[in-house]
């Protein structure tokens, strides 16, 4: 991985090296705030071989009895796993005739009746299993869409059956999730107690999912282990990607830019884009601070948000996942009316097309006062994706600890949940539930 501020018009100064590397130094030594979730640092090193062959058992029992598989969880419970399998799976997948691996789709990240109603009516066509996650069972969203699909699993296999098709991920100990996995007999793995949600994708979280779907876990976590060697104490920083990432950020964002905006000219990394959209904005935005979190997709997002990019408000800069080499080769024919004007890249890759609108639009976005750095990947498979998962959650702890905030708590997460509560007039909130319904 390679990490080019050059476009940024930057230098960075001695003294923001030394606050990077303190910075990467207290991700270590567990001194700095939130120290309590900071498992997620050497996790990858942590994860054994046997750790995983019982994860890939677990997948290969459900991939045995099901085609579909509905991934139960909200925020970090369910973004990480989302965007690898959008990394990579094959988007016309469902186009084919044979499935070579269950379908993982998602549920529970949100309140919609329309969707949870589209998607049971979907999966009576399939044979379907499910993973729940979850720390404490209790989160809202979740724990509506487990009420359902577990009902309708149970009417369908029976209550022994429905538990064979059920697996959940949950707090090791404790919580109504882990007692009623206990109870009925789901074979259950552990969200540990030291990683937050979002920083948790490389725990059974994530893998789970993805080794039903398919991905070589194993890769997977290779690529993260060896980002987390490239990015640990010690490391110089000029070598250390994620120090130079927070680095430039904080730099940046001192300078007045107080958005930024990811993206990539590979619509396969979207959903890399919403998982950390997640993984900064929940990390960085409090105490009246840090850098919002923006995404697009490119180049399509040229034709829409590009106008804003090259001539809106100068308080922007923009951070572009390259990919150096697709894995597949198309190349432009030539046609002999060329009403369309093409001839002109006859005989070029698309990837190559794809290359130069990205070096194209970097220019015109720094002439436009649009600070751009570029991180470059070698290609899009399990070891790269695995590796780029770990760098933003390093940088991430790193660019917390130079802004001044814990970077592992979201106290403002809860605010909503309060005025939710009091308005379904949940036990407890009844005075609550009158002042707020007063408001309204």
């Amino acid at each position: 991985m390679k990490v080019d501020y050059a476009k940024t018009g930057l230098e960075i100064s001695a003294e923001m090296k030394a606050k990077a590397l303190a910075a990467n130094a207290l991700l270590h030594s567990g001194e700095g705030k939130g120290n309590d979730f900071l498992g997620w640092v050497k996790l990858p090193s942590s994860i054994d071989d046997e750790a995983l062959s019982v994860i890939e058992a677990a997948a290969a029992k459900l991939r045995e009895k099901c085609d579909l598989v509905i991934c139960i969880g909200i925020g970090g419970s369910y973004l990480g796993a989302k965007a690898v399998l959008e990394a990579m799976a094959n988007p016309f997948q469902l186009l084919k005739k044979k499935q070579e691996h269950p379908t993982v789709v998602f549920a529970g990240q949100n309140i919609s009746e329309d969707y949870i109603y589209n998607l049971m009516e979907a999966a009576q066509e399939h044979e379907v299993g499910a993973i729940v996650i979850s720390k404490s069972g209790t989160t809202t969203e979740p724990a509506i869409a487990f009420r359902i699909i577990k009902a309708a699993l149970e009417a369908r296999y029976g209550k022994a059956g429905a538990a064979e098709r059920i697996a959940a991920v949950t707090d090791k100990a404790r919580g109504a999730l882990k007692t009623l996995a206990t109870n009925e007999g789901y074979p259950t793995f552990v969200i540990p107690d030291d990683v937050g949600g979002r920083f948790s994708v490389l725990t059974p979280v994530g893998l789970l999912p993805l080794a039903v779907a398919g991905v070589d876990i194993r890769a997977l976590v290779k690529g993260a282990q060896q980002m987390e060697a490239a990015t640990a104490e010690g490391v110089a920083f000029e070598e250390n990607p994620a120090a130079i990432y927070a680095a430039v950020r904080n730099l940046l964002y001192a300078d007045g830019k107080k958005i930024e905006i990811l993206g990539s000219y590979e619509p396969q990394l979207q959903y890399i884009n919403e998982w950390w959209k997640q993984l900064y904005g929940e990390s960085e935005g409090k105490e009246g601070k840090g850098i919002f979190p923006a995404s697009v997709t490119l180049t399509a997002d040229l034709h829409s948000m590009g106008q804003y990019i090259q001539e809106g408000e100068r308080t922007l800069f923009e951070t572009i996942i390259s990919v150096a080499e697709p894995k597949h080769k198309v190349i432009v024919e030539a046609d002999e009316e060329n009403l369309d004007g093409l001839n002109f890249m006859a005989g070029k890759r698309i990837s190559e097309v794809n290359r130069m609108a990205e070096l194209g639009v970097q220019l015109a976005h720094v002439d436009g006062g649009v600070p751009n750095i570029r991180i470059e990947i070698p290609t899009i498979n399990e070891e790269t994706i695995g590796g780029l998962l770990y760098f933003f959650e390093k940088a991430c702890g790193i660019s917390g600890y130079i802004l001044g905030v814990n970077p592992f708590d979201q106290p403002g997460v809860e605010a909503y949940k309060k005025n939710m509560f009091a308005l379904l007039d949940k036990p407890g909130y009844e005075e609550a539930s009158k002042a707020i319904k007063a408001r309204l």
